[in-house]
């Protein structure tokens, strides 16, 4: 056998210690790259990250790659758990922590934070994300005319509000928005940037969409990082009997699934139009455009116990006009809402969504709202 198929071999049976089974960063299945300098297993995708920090990280192929023995040794020697311990010892509750699901800035960002910046390696250091005020200049989409332009952003933590400006020294706020309310998650690909992030909130029971980016990548996440340090410090004066457990899950989120389906009105003998839908935990909203800044409306999802249920077709004897053939219905208390996609798979992966947000128990907070919903409507 040679030094390389045993070091091959070798490497493959450290992969069988705990924790190693899946990507040190991002949680992906399957690692099959490692660092050699750090002593962990990466996935592809991670590896590239690491590559670009080589003053740090030394990566190498686990099948292609020529190991030394001494690297061998050092991987057996520490793992996955054992450098999570050291590097992410003191990660706060509130910090996004990406999975491999999740964009290029988020993954790199969480990779540079633990090994280069050593952020997480002391506990009791004071974060960037937790200064009383963050103020800075963001590019923001304008409303109307679609074009980026720099605005002035600042979140308060003592105030729990963010504020943009149209002038950087404007007296008043174009906006004020509540922290509590506000959910931002990234979306490079919608917004043609690799730093774009979405940030939604409730206006007079509607929601208000503000796509913003900056060129540095450290600088947005810091700001994503910043909003669930202010969302946390909120809901633990709010719910002061609550675990950080309880708390997190109603942090920012990621959208469950977006994507064009055709919908028909009301009276349900209008035209099926095609709109962009986004689903965001239990509400269910549509628009014109994916960039547009309002919802052109918005479908509450409450439980299937209490009059919402969803139907993986059209009611007999609707006038399907358009190419879309795959029907949905969603049953809610006061009216139906047809929708069509385009393919079965797409139909299959909206109902899922569906059926598994009306299969959930309803929190106090899903009551308010969904008493919201009914008051405005």
């Amino acid at each position: 056998m040679s030094t390389n198929e045993r070091a091959t071999r070798a490497l493959r049976d450290i992969l069988r210690n705990p924790g190693n089974d899946v990507c040190a960063d991002c949680g992906a299945p399957g690692p099959s790259w490692g660092s050699c300098s750090l002593g962990v297993f990466i996935c592809l995708a991670c590896s590239g990250i690491h590559r670009n920090i080589p003053n740090v990280s030394k990566v190498k192929s686990l099948s292609l790659a020529h190991w030394e023995d001494h690297e061998v040794q050092f991987m057996a020697d520490n793992g996955n758990e054992l450098m999570k311990s050291k590097y992410e010892a003191a990660v706060p509750v509130y910090y996004y922590k990406p999975t491999h699901k999740d964009c290029q800035v988020l993954r790199e960002q969480w990779i540079r934070a633990k090994y280069e910046r050593k952020e997480f390696t002391e506990p009791g250091k004071a974060f960037t994300y937790e200064d009383g005020i963050r103020d800075c200049l963001l590019m923001k989409r304008g409303r109307d005319n679609g074009q980026f332009l720099s605005r002035r952003f600042v979140l308060s933590v003592r105030e729990g509000t963010l504020k943009y400006f149209t002038k950087y020294d404007a007296k008043e706020p174009k906006a004020v928005i509540q922290v509590a309310s506000i959910n931002a998650t990234f979306q490079p690909e919608k917004i043609g940037n690799p730093n774009g992030m979405q940030i939604t909130y409730l206006k007079d029971y509607s929601t208000r969409n503000i796509f913003v980016y900056h060129d540095n990548g450290k600088e947005i996440v810091d700001w994503l990082n910043s909003i669930r340090a202010v969302q946390l410090h909120y809901l633990k004066v709010a719910f002061p009997g609550a675990t950080d457990a309880e708390l997190v899950p109603k942090l920012t989120r990621n959208f469950l699934k977006e994507g064009y389906m055709e919908k028909t009105g009301p009276r349900q003998t209008e035209g099926f139009k095609k709109r962009w839908f986004t689903l965001d935990h239990r509400r269910l909203m549509y628009f014109k455009d994916q960039l547009d800044a309002f919802a052109k409306g918005e479908v509450f999802l409450g439980n299937k116990d209490h009059g919402y249920n969803v139907f993986p077709c059209l009611p007999a004897g609707t006038h399907c006009n358009g190419a879309w053939q795959h029907g949905i219905t969603i049953e809610t208390p006061d009216r139906s809402f047809l929708f069509t996609c385009e393919t079965e798979s797409d139909q299959q992966d909206w109902l899922k969504h569906f059926n598994d947000v009306v299969s959930a128990p309803m929190s106090p907070q899903d009551f308010t709202m969904e008493a919201l919903f009914k008051h405005r409507h």
